[in-house]
């Protein structure tokens, strides 16, 4: 099964908000910068670009998109709500009914992508 098939069987078994909410994720993070590699790692959909950019994950009661070195990123709208506390690493979870703020969250990913080319 290639990366595609495998997000695809993913956004599929999640069913209902988390798997809407896992595919506008994915729709937004690819809409932002053409050199975004898709990977499946960890049991989850990576995205690359000179390295290691952010990941979206499913869990029980959120869906999180985590941001490997989102510690060192900019965050104006104050997106990132979990692990705060992490030396690398910063996550921005949503929960059943929450909006997306795209505008902003795009501007993480073009952020994240611009501390790879570093």
């Amino acid at each position: 099964m290639n990366v595609s098939e495998q997000i695809d069987k993913r956004i599929k078994e999640l069913g209902s908000w988390r798997g809407e909410m896992f595919a506008n994720l994915r729709k937004i993070v690819l809409a932002v910068e053409p050199t975004l590699v898709e990977d499946w790692k960890w049991d989850t959909l990576v995205w690359t670009s000179n390295g290691l950019v952010c990941a979206v994950g499913a869990f029980k009661d959120n869906v999180g998109l985590n941001f490997f070195k989102g510690a060192s990123l900019a965050d104006p709208k104050k997106l990132f709500n979990a692990g705060l506390d992490a030396k690398t690493s910063r996550s921005v979870r949503f929960y059943a009914g929450d909006k997306i703020d795209e505008a902003a969250l795009k501007e993480l990913v073009r952020a994240a992508v611009s501390a790879n080319k570093k």
